[in-house]
């Protein structure tokens, strides 16, 4: 199971993580190579867009900022 907190998400950002981590995880990807994918900001070096079967939106939280009555 994979859970991501987040304050905001990009269109398929959740399935791209996963994707990635299913590379890391079939050894395809280091664990070291996840920061340098991060700082390139370049798409083609993560790994696959997960499929969404068996994703889940778990939950939505919002903070009280005090202008809701």
């Amino acid at each position: 199971m994979v859970r991501i907190c987040g304050n905001g998400f990009l269109y398929n950002m959740v399935r791209i993580i996963v994707g990635t981590l299913l590379e890391v995880g079939g050894g395809r990807l280091e664990p070291e190579e996840i920061p340098k994918i991060l700082e390139a900001k370049d798409r083609s070096l993560a790994g696959d867009t997960a499929q969404a079967h068996g994703l889940t939106l778990m939950s939505i939280e919002y903070e009280d900022d005090g202008t809701r009555s």
